[in-house]
Parts: structure tokens; sequence; C-alpha cells
């Protein structure tokens, strides 16, 4: 069940490969519209729906999670997934987090395109009953076709999904990897901390997609 308690925090999981300022966005404007008096990033651990050989190893990857979100107060930074042996399922992290703070009320952070595949995720009733889904509607979603989908989740997992704006951040953890693989800067694309990191250890710069 959802807790109704004094704190409010915010779930935003990815593999972060590498974390990038369009998830700083998002995360700062669903604080802000969503009144949460935090921002959970939770790094991947082993996601059973990627190639894991297009992922960095998950202790670099939560270190540039660790550096992006430093200066931000309100933001904080799990190993939950990271330190989990085997596949990470978001229901079993939600969980785990539910009962290592049952006073706190979660939300999941996601994009509103995701609305149309959670039903493919593991045990999805359990997340839809466990927390309120914050979805960020970004443009080239038809909003039709969205609320069309949002209607039929809640009314067959009794859903509690909102809609959030967020401004268009045209940025992708893929596209940055393909830029340092081609010598190209992604200055600006990423906080400074994390392009310093990513120089000085040499990441991203193989044939590979890693």
């Amino acid at each position: 069940m959802k807790k109704i308690s004094h704190k409010k925090t915010g779930i935003l999981g990815g593999t972060f490969n590498p974390v990038h300022c369009g998830h700083i966005h998002l995360a700062r404007k669903a604080l802000e519209e969503a009144k949460l008096d935090q921002i959970l990033f939770i790094p991947s651990g082993v996601s059973y729906m990627k190639n894991l050989n297009e992922i960095l190893p998950a202790q670099e990857r939560l270190e540039m999670v660790r550096l992006a979100v430093r200066q931000y107060p309100a933001f904080a930074v799990s190993s939950i997934e990271t330190d989990k042996k085997g596949n990470s399922y978001s229901h079993e992290t939600i969980q785990a987090l539910q009962n290592e703070q049952p006073e706190t009320e979660f939300f999941f952070l996601t994009g509103a395109d995701t609305i149309f595949s959670m039903e493919e995720w593991k045990d999805p009733a359990s997340i839809f009953q466990s927390v309120t889904i914050l979805a960020a509607c970004r443009p080239g979603i038809s909003l039709e076709g969205l609320q069309k989908q949002i209607s039929y989740l809640q009314t067959k997992y009794r859903a509690d999904i909102r809609l959030i704006a967020v401004d268009y951040v045209d940025i992708s953890s893929s596209d940055i990897r393909e830029a340092i693989r081609n010598g190209i800067s992604i200055h600006g694309l990423v906080p400074q901390a994390v392009e310093n990191y990513i120089s000085e250890h040499h990441l991203y710069q193989n044939t590979q997609e890693r």
C-alpha cells in the first residue's frame, strides 16, 4: 500500500551510461512540480532488459552519478541495485526501499513513453499498487493515446499516474558515447565533473558500444 507520510521521495532509475544533463533537468523539474523532498537516483546493476556488452561496470556508472548530483542538496544516490547480485527488477527495488523507509511515500519517475511498455516489466501490478508514477511528458507523444493508456492502467491496476511537463532536452547516453568515440566534445551534455571523470578514465573510447 502507498504510504501517507511526511517525506516524499522520487525514484529515478536507469543505467546512466553515462548520466547526463537531461537526467538532472528531469529530476529538478519533477522535484519542483510534484513538490517532492528528495530525488533518489538509482543506477541499475544487472538489467534483464539491457545488452550488458553496452554498459560500463556498475561502480563506474555509480561514481559518475554521485559526481553529477553532489551539488544538489535534494538529490541522493542509492547503490541498492549495483550492490545486488543478479538481475535488477524495479518492483523488488521499490519493495526494499519501502521496507527500509516505511514512513516515506515513493514516486516513480519515468518518461511518458514508458507508460506504454510498463506492463511488460516484471510484476507491473506490484509497481502500480506501491508507488505513484510521475510520467514526464515530452513533445512527440500523442496526449490522446497517452491518456487512453493511463485510463486503461488506472482501471486494470488502480494505478496512480500523474503527468508532469518537462522541457525537451535532446540528449541521449548513446549519442554521448558515440560523440566520445568520434572525438567530439561532450561539453554541456554532461555535468562538468562527469566530463572530467570520463576524460580522466578514458571511458567510452574503444570501438565497442561501451
